[in-house]
């Protein structure tokens, strides 16, 4: 009778012990689940890992055409941006693949690929469709190196005397072309020399950040196509900015200063909010030892001709493009000019001809 009782409680507490173990284990992955959803930008303390970004919780099912309001801007002066796009021609091209093409690169080529010069999209395989060039490398983070040393090798074949600048930028990148333009347009294109977002470990000069994106001069890009024939460069690591970092120093292409003419930076390793909110990024996170210029953090991080961001997500991509091409404070006049920007004498002098211009327009037309 006792053995009989024993058993019974030793049933009665394995069950019970298997249903408090079930439940546990259901709020657990309830609670887990619900973090990673508040939570889809957590940021891995290493420069050249992977972010939870990369897996683009946040996509989108199709593309979206911001032109379609075209009309509401039809009486802006674009007469400086018309006026670079011709003066300073950009190829951008891409970095992506076969499993990006619908979660990421379509909304790159629905948004600010529109305003390259020439814009291509790298894969590890063709698509016709798309399109894509065919690179015939395999997919892979370790195949980063691989498949920017082959795109810009394809670039120089086929495209070197379409274009001034040529713009590498992966398919989570925004950039603003015009704001690039106003850039580059105070270099020549000859002159050995690449920008992007410097950072500064393990490469004398600096290198730039893969994520921000980059952009070469066509004598950076001529001398770098022809290190690899004369083997002055190899593919050293699987690390790509670094590793071209390493390489464009080796062939005298310098790194250049891209901060605007307040010293604030343009090219940005993350999406705004990273940037621009106080204490969003530790100071533990190695973000802060990378940069080659004193890292500002807050409102002053950012230039107001800002370049680009990164991980980037589908919907952010759009929220960008509006933000940036769209939206307009009423009865306000952009009157910010970065190249007198430190002769603020002589910049409301300026302003105030500008005015009496304008004024004069007015009582004539009356």
């Amino acid at each position: 009778m006792a053995s009989s009782k024993s058993l019974m409680n030793l049933l009665t507490f394995t069950f019970g012990s298997a249903i408090g173990f079930f439940v546990c284990y259901l709020l657990f992955s309830i609670i887990l689940e619900e973090q990673v959803k508040i939570q889809p930008h957590i940021l891995h303390n290493d420069p050249h890992g992977q972010h939870s970004a990369d897996t683009d919780n946040n996509q989108l099912q199709g593309q979206m055409n911001f032109n379609a309001d075209s009309g509401q801007h039809k009486d802006e002066n674009k007469n400086i941006a018309e006026g670079l796009y011709q003066k300073v021609k950009i190829l951008c091209w891409v970095m992506t693949g076969p499993q990006n093409l619908e979660k990421k690169a379509k909304h790159v080529k629905a948004t600010w690929a529109q305003r390259c010069n020439k814009i291509l999209f790298m894969s590890s395989e063709e698509n016709k469709d798309f399109p894509t060039v065919g690179l015939e490398t395999k997919e892979g983070r370790d195949q980063l190196y691989w498949k920017t040393i082959k795109a810009f090798q394809y670039v120089y074949d086929h495209y070197f005397d379409d274009a001034d600048w040529f713009m590498k930028a992966d398919d989570d990148t925004y950039v603003i072309l015009d704001n690039l333009r106003w850039l580059l347009s105070r270099y020549s294109p000859e002159q050995p020399i690449y920008f992007g977002r410097r950072f500064k470990p393990y490469v004398k000069q600096g290198y730039m950040s893969g994520g921000a994106g980059y952009v070469l001069s066509k004598e950076a890009l001529k001398r770098f196509v022809a290190a690899f024939k004369t083997n002055k460069c190899s593919h050293s690591s699987s690390i790509e900015d670094l590793a071209l970092g390493k390489c464009m120093e080796i062939i005298n292409v310098e790194a250049g200063d891209s901060r605007d003419t307040s010293g604030r930076e343009t090219f940005h390793p993350f999406v705004p909010e990273h940037h621009l909110i106080r204490g969003y990024l530790p100071k533990t996170f190695w973000y802060w030892n990378y940069n080659y210029y004193p890292a500002v953090e807050g409102p002053g991080c950012c230039s107001d001709l800002a370049v680009s961001f990164h991980y980037v997500d589908s919907v952010t991509m759009y929220h960008l493009e509006y933000l940036i091409y769209h939206l307009r404070p009423y009865g306000y006049s952009y009157r910010y000019n970065p190249d007198l920007a430190k002769n603020p004498e002589e910049q409301s002098k300026n302003e105030a001809l500008e005015d009496n211009q304008k004024l004069k327009q007015k009582v004539s037309e009356n």
